[in-house]
């Protein structure tokens, strides 16, 4: 995680790095599965892995990652970024009890994304964009009250901002 800058202080990107946190943990409680090569710990591993990193992914995607994206500077660096999401989604579905190689590739892909983020892309937003952009990137991440996920305004495409279930 970031700790030189401050971006960390901007309430989403802080957000985005805590869930960064939340997912390398639950990623090490599935290492521990795969080594125990317990076929049902390993899969209730990956569900947790899943449960927290695929709504975190949608919501980096639907706002902070949206936004920059306008930007010709960012553009090719956020397709990238959303690539290894896509990458991440195929790497975790082939991590198996006692495969540990398998464990190994995901684990260092993740680590290597987060880093992008953390160190690369969260300080270039603090920088890069003003009022405007970090209220519409608040307003159209996905997010959570007690369970219930939504948006706070439209995407300005004339529709409202949809919300996958489960995006926390």
């Amino acid at each position: 995680m970031c700790s030189y800058c401050g971006c960390d202080s901007i309430e989403v990107i802080g957000r985005f790095m805590g869930e960064h946190e939340e997912i390398v943990n639950a990623t090490g409680r599935m290492r521990a599965a795969v080594r125990s090569a317990n076929p049902q710990a390993v899969e209730d591993a990956r569900s947790e892995v899943s449960a927290l990193l695929w709504p975190h992914t949608r919501a980096e995607e639907a706002g902070l990652f949206r936004v920059m994206a306008r930007e010709e500077l960012y553009a090719d660096h956020i397709a990238t970024l959303c690539g290894e999401h896509q990458n991440l989604d195929e790497l975790l579905a082939v991590v198996t009890p006692g495969d540990d190689e398998a464990m190994l590739r995901f684990n260092d892909a993740l680590r290597t994304h987060i880093d992008k983020e953390d160190n690369g892309l969260f300080p270039a937003a603090a920088v890069a964009l003003d009022g405007a952009a970090w209220l519409e990137v608040h307003a159209t991440t996905p997010h959570s009250h007690d369970g219930v996920v939504h948006v706070h305004a439209s995407t300005g495409h004339g529709r409202e901002a949809q919300a996958d279930e489960g995006v926390a």
